[in-house]
């Protein structure tokens, strides 16, 4: 016959087992959501770079262009002006803040999604 305390030891071996298990998983999701925010934040800051030099290349460009050494910067600055005011105006459309919170999350938690995909399939 089994005794009592080897089943209990069973069961609680089953359980330390599955809590080891959950941990790992959570570690392996929590190293993922890291590694794509930082990936993001590169992106950004590479995308910051890229802006800044074609921005100074256009203002130059329009300077030359205009013959004025204010008049390209002016047109830029007024470029960024109208971008902003276009954002501003653009801040409580929820369609748009659906799109954006969507496409993070879907870069961000990617390897989730495409988990639960592959076990449904």
């Amino acid at each position: 016959m089994l005794k009592i305390g080897e089943i209990v030891q069973t069961v609680k071996g089953i359980v330390e087992t599955k809590i080891d298990m959950v941990k790992l998983d959570i570690q392996d999701q929590v190293a993922g959501i890291l590694t794509r925010l930082i990936f993001l934040i590169l992106m950004g800051g590479s995308l910051l770079l890229v802006l800044l030099f074609l921005s100074l290349s256009l203002a130059f460009f329009l300077s030359q262009y205009f013959e004025s050494p204010h008049m390209g910067f002016l047109l830029v600055g007024l470029l960024y002006l109208t971008i902003l005011v276009i954002l501003y105006m653009l801040r409580d459309n929820d369609a748009t803040e659906e799109k954006m919170q969507k496409g993070l999350k879907g870069f961000i938690f990617r390897v989730r999604i495409f988990k639960k995909r592959q076990e449904n399939e």
